[in-house]
């Protein structure tokens, strides 16, 4: 049996402008498991100076694409988003180190849906999601634009 593409090293060396603001990396990459850890800082807080829900749920997301991505340039395929349902369990304030896992749930010709959990340093639940992708076939355009091709490619919805 063969080792699993890992794509975290590639990823990280060539990290995109949202992953790159945020502070991520990633710690592993694969068709079966995406993990990634950051440091909260300041562009993640909100008013209330804990760390806005939004930055959760595009970590989720994140994790989801990348894994999905993996599984789906196999085949040739891109893909983009169709749903993002993230929880917030615990708040979080700054200088916290944060990691997340995301694992596939399903995984069809047109569809695939992936899992994710973030948690802090004492292994407490902070956020959990699903996301939902659709699998592109090749040259397939959206948004006017074909997405670029490739594990990290940055999708256009």
């Amino acid at each position: 049996m063969t080792e699993p593409i890992d794509a975290a090293p590639a990823l990280n060396e060539k990290l995109d402008g949202w992953c790159r603001a945020n502070g991520l990396r990633f710690t592993v990459a694969t068709a079966e498991h995406v993990g990634a850890e950051w440091t909260i800082a300041e562009q993640h807080l909100q008013a209330y100076g804990i760390v806005h829900g939004g930055v959760h749920c595009g970590v989720i997301e994140t994790l989801a694409s990348v894994g999905a991505a993996v599984f789906a340039s196999a085949r040739g395929q891109t893909v983009v988003g169709l749903e993002n349902h993230t929880s917030f369990i615990r708040a979080v304030r700054i200088g916290e180190k944060l990691t997340a896992e995301a694992r596939p749930i399903t995984r069809g010709k047109r569809t695939q849906v992936w899992e994710a959990t973030i948690a802090n340093q004492a292994g407490e639940t902070i956020a959990t999601g699903r996301v939902r992708l659709l699998c592109l076939e090749p040259g397939t355009v959206v948004a006017g634009e074909a997405p670029r091709s490739g594990v990290g490619a940055r999708k256009s919805v």
